[in-house]
């Protein structure tokens, strides 16, 4: 009997007053499902003198915490840039313990932060880890004896264009040529992050790896190191997520990696200045058989001025569906509408 996992982009609870709201359009679908997993992007804390909102941080009121378990979603990955500050963390793990929704990538030290989520269903074992390459320099990676989250460091360097390698860049015969920027992950802690994986694949029978990553609608080298090394130590999917933008798929090894899912529910009003209420996201269905992965597709969301994840019907959304398949192209992605969702090519 096939079963299906749903896995989404950022939840963000900020300004949610009425928890059966956010995800009453979704709940019924993830109440089907035998696993759902999301990025939750925001702690369930406020400081006690108030969160001022032009500071740095997503804090929502832990009452919020609730539409989680209305929704459906049964486990949430906690590594990215707004989780900080060890007792942020510590109220914000509290409150998904009290509800019983298990939790990866934040914790009291670093083992705690590395440990996986494991779910099972009908006999299926789920496992899912989480990691950021985006956070802060102080107080927020998690250490032997601090509190924070489990991250792949990555660096960034600048080349002097010396060859000419595409039409727009000018050769290097003059000044002011901008320098091309490359980016690569941390050998050492993508090496840790491949022996999590590698112990997660012997405890469950599919394993998803979450990367909160990205800059704008770029897939940088770092992402597909990460990714590529993710599915060669034994993960099935890779699902990442930071931006806030939808960004391209691309299948490697049979496998397929989500390079950003965007904003699932972010009701935050503006970020950074920008209106992200109606920001376009991709709600991804993996379909799962006799142990195995036997489809992957995915579904475009938008957000309403009811705070409610909607569901986008694809007819609606074709301009969008045209943009990701012209950006996935490059990676050799086959994308094909069905129905409301987009089917993933996973062999050639």
């Amino acid at each position: 009997m096939p079963q299906t996992m749903m896995l989404t982009g950022d939840v963000n609870l900020m300004n949610v007053t009425t928890p059966d709201v956010p995800f009453r359009l979704v709940a019924p679908s993830f109440k089907q499902s035998e696993f759902v997993f999301s990025n939750l992007e925001c702690c369930f804390y406020i400081p006690p003198g108030g969160h001022a909102r032009e500071s740095e941080g997503f804090m929502a009121e832990p009452a919020s915490a609730e539409a989680l378990k209305l929704g459906g979603i049964q486990a949430v990955g906690i590594a990215n840039n707004v989780n900080y500050g060890e007792a942020a963390i510590k109220s914000s793990i509290a409150r998904l313990d009290e509800l019983g929704i298990p939790h990866t990538g934040a914790g009291a030290n670093r083992d705690a932060a590395r440990a996986p989520v494991i779910l099972e269903r009908g006999g299926l074992r789920a496992g899912f880890l989480q990691r950021t390459s985006v956070y802060w320099p102080t107080n927020h990676e998690a250490g032997e004896k601090a509190a924070g989250v489990a991250v792949i460091r990555g660096h960034t360097a600048y080349q002097l264009p010396l060859h000419k390698t595409r039409r727009e860049v000018p050769p290097a015969n003059r000044p002011g040529i901008p320098p091309v920027i490359l980016t690569y992950a941390d050998p050492q802690y993508l090496q840790w992050f491949k022996d999590d994986i590698a112990a997660l694949r012997s405890r469950a029978d599919i394993v998803v790896a979450s990367c909160h990553w990205g800059l704008w609608q770029e897939v940088l080298q770092y992402m597909t190191e990460i990714a590529h090394a993710a599915i060669d130590a034994g993960a099935d999917v890779v699902m990442g997520h930071g931006p806030h933008y939808s960004l391209p798929v691309e299948v490697y090894k049979g496998k397929p990696i989500f390079y950003g899912l965007g904003s699932f529910s972010f009701h935050t009003g503006h970020h950074d200045g920008v209106a992200v209420g109606d920001w376009v996201g991709m709600l991804a269905r993996i379909t799962l058989e006799d142990r195995a992965m036997t489809g992957a597709t995915f579904q475009f969301v938008r957000h309403n001025s009811s705070n409610e994840t909607v569901p986008c019907a694809l007819a609606n959304e074709r301009a969008t569906l045209e943009d990701i398949a012209k950006r996935s192209a490059p990676f050799g992605t086959k994308l094909a509408p069905h129905g409301d969702e987009v089917q993933i090519a996973l062999k050639g």
